[in-house]
C-alpha cells in the first residue's frame, strides 16, 4: 500500500468520524437521576426501541471460589426457570409475541439484566422483566436443567485451547485475586449447587446499593421514574457498596506449565496495565492497539511463528495486558516477542501510528454506537468501571488529545515482567527462556 492511498484512507475515516459524530451529537441529551436511591441513566435514543439494562455490581467480588459461576446460574434461572406468575414456556411465548428479550449475562465486575423491545410493547414487556428480577421461581426441574447445560458449556470450553489457556493465565496470574475467578465457574463447583442456595444467593447481591438502571429509548422522564419506582419497591436497600479497584503488578518473569495433548501449543502473557480512572488509561489502550499490529506483523507475516497472534488490553477492576500464540516454535516466539517490546521502549512509536490508531479506533467506536444496546453497555461499563458514565460521551474528545509521548510512555510504564503459561507438550518448550527475559516491571513501582 503506498503512503498517498493510505493518507486518503486516514483521511476518508476522519470524515467518517465527524459525520457520526454529528449525527450522535444531535441525540446526545442524556440525563441522571436518583429514584428511591439507585442511580437511573437515560439515553435518548431517537428511534422506537427500548433497551433497559439493570447492572448488579460485583461480579467475582461478589463470592468465593468455592461458589464462583453461582451468580451466572442465577442470571439464567430468572428467565429459564420461570417466575411466580409465568412458568417458562408461558413466560417465553408472552416475549416472543412481541419478538422482546429478556436476559441475564454476567461479566467480571457485574451483572446485567437486560430488556429489548419495540416502544409500542414496552407496557407488555415492562411486567415480565419485572417480574424476572423480583419474582422469580426457580424451579427445581428446570433448575437442574441450565445446571447441567452449564456444566456441559463448561466443559465444551475446557477442550477449546483459545478458552482454556485464557482461563489458565487468569488463574495463575491474578492466584489470591478476585479476577482469578471465572464468573461462570468450573464444572466441578456449578454440578454442586442448588436452585435453593442459588436463589437465596441472587436475593442476597439483588440490593438498591448494587444497583444501576441504564436506559436507551425514548421514553417520557415520568413513565421511567414511575416504572422504576415501582420495580424497586420490591427490592431491600442493602448495605452499602463500592467495587474494589486492584492494581496487578508482576515483580518478575515467571513461567508455569500445564500438559495437554494438542496439535500445537498455546502461550499467554499476563502483564500490567493501568486500571480505569488513572490517567493513562486511554494512552494505554491506544498504545496496545499499536503494539497489537507490531506484534502480529512480526510473530506471523515476518516470522510465521503463529496464524493468529494476538495482544490486548484486559480492561476491568484489575486490568493487565496480554499477549497469546498458537505456535510449534515457543522458544522461538519469546525471543521474537522479547526483542519486539525492547525495539518498542527504545525508539517507541511512531507519530504516524499514533494519529492513524486514534482515527481507527475512534471510527470503530462510532461503529460500535449504532445500536441502542451497544450504548447502554458502553454507558453501564463507564459507570461501574469508571464512576463516570458521562466517559462514554466524552471519550472521543479524550483521545484526540493524546500524544506522541504520552502513548509511548505509558507503554514503557506498564509493559514490563510478565506472567507467562502455557498448555500444551511440555519437552517442546524452554522455561528459562521466559524467565530470563525482560524483567522490568513498570515505572512508580509503589503500586
Amino acid at each position: 500500500m503506498n503512503m498517498m492511498y493510505k493518507k486518503t484512507l486516514v483521511l476518508v475515516a476522519a470524515l467518517a468520524i465527524i459525520g457520526l459524530q454529528k449525527s450522535y451529537a444531535q441525540t446526545n441529551k442524556s440525563y441522571e437521576m436518583i429514584v428511591d436511591g439507585v442511580k437511573v441513566i437515560v439515553q435518548p435514543s431517537g428511534n422506537d426501541i427500548v433497551e433497559i439494562q439493570t447492572v448488579i455490581k460485583g461480579g467475582v467480588q461478589n463470592f468465593g471460589p468455592e461458589k464462583a459461576g453461582i451468580e451466572s446460574l442465577a442470571l439464567n434461572a430468572l428467565t429459564e426457570c420461570g417466575t411466580l406468575r409465568h412458568d417458562k414456556n408461558s413466560f417465553k411465548n408472552a416475549l416472543d409475541r412481541v419478538n422482546a428479550a429478556v436476559y441475564g449475562l454476567c461479566v467480571k465486575d457485574y451483572s446485567v439484566i437486560r430488556m429489548n423491545c419495540i416502544k409500542m410493547d414496552f407496557d407488555a414487556v415492562w411486567p415480565l422483566y419485572a417480574e424476572a428480577i423480583t419474582i422469580p421461581k426457580f424451579d427445581e426441574k428446570e433448575f437442574l436443567r441450565i445446571r447441567q447445560d452449564a456444566v456441559n458449556t463448561l466443559k465444551e470450553q475446557d477442550s477449546q485451547p483459545d478458552a482454556a489457556i485464557d482461563k489458565y493465565a487468569d488463574k495463575v496470574a491474578f492466584a489470591g485475586r478476585d479476577y482469578a475467578k471465572d464468573p461462570y465457574g468450573t464444572a466441578d463447583v456449578i454440578q454442586k449447587l442448588s436452585a435453593e442456595e442459588t436463589k437465596a444467593y441472587y436475593h442476597s447481591v439483588l440490593t438498591r446499593s448494587r444497583l444501576t438502571i441504564v436506559i436507551v429509548a425514548d421514553l417520557d422522564r415520568t413513565v421511567i421514574e414511575q416504572k422504576v419506582s415501582q420495580l424497586l419497591a420490591a427490592i431491600k436497600p442493602g448495605a452499602p457498596f463500592h467495587l474494589k479497584k486492584d492494581f496487578f503488578r508482576a515483580y518478575k518473569n515467571s513461567f508455569a506449565a500445564e500438559k495437554r495433548d494438542l496439535a500445537t501449543n498455546y502461550v499467554e502473557g499476563v502483564t500490567s496495565g493501568p486500571t480505569p480512572g488513572m490517567p493513562d488509561y486511554n494512552a494505554f489502550n491506544i498504545a496496545m492497539r499499536i503494539f497489537g499490529n507490531r506484534h502480529f506483523l512480526y510473530i506471523r507475516t515476518k516470522n510465521g511463528l503463529s496464524y493468529a497472534p494476538q495482544s490486548w488490553f484486559a480492561s476491568g477492576s484489575t486490568s493487565s495486558a496480554k499477549f497469546a500464540v498458537s505456535t510449534t516454535q515457543p522458544d522461538k516466539y519469546i525471543d521474537v516477542f522479547y526483542k519486539l517490546v525492547d525495539t518498542v521502549k527504545t525508539a517507541g512509536f511512531t507519530d504516524e501510528e499514533v494519529k492513524n490508531m486514534k482515527v481507527t479506533y475512534l471510527t470503530g467506536f462510532y461503529y460500535r454506537q449504532e445500536t441502542n444496546q451497544a450504548q447502554a453497555a458502553s454507558l453501564v461499563a463507564n459507570e461501574v468501571l469508571f464512576d463516570n458514565w458521562r466517559r462514554a460521551l466524552t471519550l472521543v474528545d479524550d483521545v484526540k488529545k493524546l500524544t506522541l509521548t504520552e502513548v509511548n510512555d505509558a507503554f514503557r510504564k506498564y509493559i514490563g515482567s510478565t506472567v507467562w503459561v502455557y498448555q500444551g507438550d511440555p519437552q517442546k518448550v524452554t522455561a528459562q527462556n521466559y524467565i530470563n527475559g525482560l524483567n522490568t516491571g513498570p515505572a512508580g513501582s509503589g503500586q
